[in-house]
C-alpha cells in the first residue's frame, strides 16, 4: 500500500495503480491510501481499505456493489477510473446519497483511433499477416497471397452517435467511408446533413454496413443487443468491431457465426466475461483480440487521473462533483444549496 498520513485530513481510498498523478492531487489536500499493485482487490479488500475513508476512487475492473457501498456510512464519493460506470451499483449509491462519477470525453479520441486501427487491422489483415511474416512463413510477393478488402469508400454502421461514435466518423470520413448510424438519441436533419450522416434502424444499419461498430454504454436493456439474429443480418462480408462494451455481444453466437462464416470477422477489445474470453475466439484467423486497451495511451490516463481525483477533492470540498453520473443526487444537490 501506498500512503500519505494526516490524520486531521480526510481520507480517500484507492483500488488500484494507476498513473501517479491522481495521488499526488489528492495528496495535497487528503490522507491517500493506494493499493499499489497490478492485482485487482477482492471483494472482502475493498471492504477492509475502504473503512474509515471519505472516498473512494475504484478502477473500471471493480465491482462496487451495495455490500461495499453500505460497509461504511462515511462514504462521501465514489469516483470510476473509467468512462463507464456499469460496474457500481448505482441505485445503492443513490440510496446512500453517494455521488458517482466517471471520466468521460477524455477518453474520446484514443479510444477513436484504436477504433480505426482495429478496422484496418481487421481488413487488411495485418495482425495475421505479422504472424505469418514472424513464422517465416512469407516467401515473397505474389498476386494473391495473404489478399484483405479495402477500407476506403465502404459502409461504416455505427451503433451509438455519442462522442465516441462521431470520433470515429470522423476518422472514417478520412478514408472516404459511408457512415450509416442508430442511437438511442438522433442527431437533427441540420448536423446529419453536415456531416455526411444517413440514420437508420439497427436492421438496416446492420444488412448496410461493411464494417459494424459498437460505440453505445451497457445498461440491462442493451445486454446482448447484438445476437444470433443480429449476425444473421449482417453481410457475409461484413465485420464487427466491438471497443465499447464486451456484454452488448452475445460471444457463443459471434463464435457461431464466424465459424459458420456468416460474418467475415471480428475485432475486439472488450469482452462478455471480461477477462475471460469466450472459447474458441482465440483459435480464429479471422479475429482479433486485444486486451481493452480503447484508452490505454499515456496522456488519456494521465487525464483520466486527473478528472477523478478532481472529481473526489470537489466533492470533499463540499462543491458539486465535475462528472456526476447519479443526476438525482446531483439534484439533492441542488435543491440542498438553495
Amino acid at each position: 500500500m501506498k500512503q500519505s498520513v494526516n490524520s486531521n485530513r480526510k481520507k480517500v481510498f484507492i483500488t488500484g495503480r494507476i498513473p501517479s498523478l491522481a495521488y499526488e492531487i489528492l495528496s495535497k489536500e487528503f490522507d491517500v491510501t493506494m493499493h499499489d499493485d497490478l492485482r485487482l482487490l477482492s471483494k472482502e479488500e475493498i471492504i477492509a481499505g475502504l473503512k474509515g475513508k471519505d472516498a473512494l476512487l475504484c478502477l473500471l475492473s471493480d465491482t462496487i456493489d451495495k455490500d461495499i457501498i453500505e460497509s461504511n456510512p462515511q462514504l462521501k464519493v465514489s469516483a470510476n477510473y473509467g468512462a463507464g460506470y456499469n460496474n457500481i451499483d448505482i441505485v445503492a449509491a443513490g440510496e446512500a446519497n453517494i455521488p458517482v462519477t466517471n471520466t468521460p470525453d477524455v477518453s474520446t479520441d484514443a479510444t477513436a483511433d484504436l477504433t480505426l486501427g482495429l478496422i484496418l487491422a481487421i481488413a487488411r489483415r495485418i495482425v495475421e499477416g505479422d504472424k505469418e511474416t514472424r513464422a517465416g512463413r512469407f516467401k515473397g510477393w505474389a498476386p494473391l497471397y495473404h489478399l484483405g478488402v479495402d477500407v476506403t469508400g465502404k459502409t461504416l454502421g455505427i451503433i451509438g452517435m455519442g462522442n465516441i461514435g462521431k470520433a470515429i466518423a470522423r476518422r472514417a470520413k478520412g478514408f472516404d467511408m459511408k457512415i450509416v448510424y442508430t442511437s438511442r438519441t438522433r442527431l437533427s436533419e441540420q448536423q446529419e446533413k453536415e456531416l455526411g450522416f444517413t440514420y437508420m434502424s439497427l436492421e438496416d444499419v446492420l444488412k448496410t454496413a461493411d464494417f459494424v461498430n459498437l460505440s453505445l454504454s451497457y445498461s440491462p436493456a442493451t445486454h446482448h443487443m447484438v445476437g444470433a439474429k443480429e449476425l444473421e443480418t449482417m453481410k457475409p462480408s461484413a465485420y464487427l468491431i466491438n471497443t465499447a462494451r464486451g456484454p452488448l455481444v452475445d460471444e457463443k453466437a459471434l463464435l457461431k457465426a464466424l465459424e459458420n462464416k456468416s460474418i467475415a470477422g471480428a475485432a475486439l477489445d472488450v469482452y462478455e466475461f471480461e477477462p475471460q474470453i469466450t472459447a474458441g475466439l482465440e483459435k480464429l484467423d479471422q479475429v482479433i483480440l486485444t486486451p481493452h486497451i480503447g484508452n490505454a495511451t499515456v496522456e488519456t490516463r494521465d487525464a483520466m487521473a486527473e478528472t477523478a481525483a478532481g472529481n473526489i477533492a470537489a466533492v470533499l470540498r463540499g462543491e458539486a462533483p465535475l462528472t456526476c453520473v447519479n443526476q438525482d443526487y446531483l439534484s439533492k444537490t441542488i435543491m440542498a444549496a438553495k
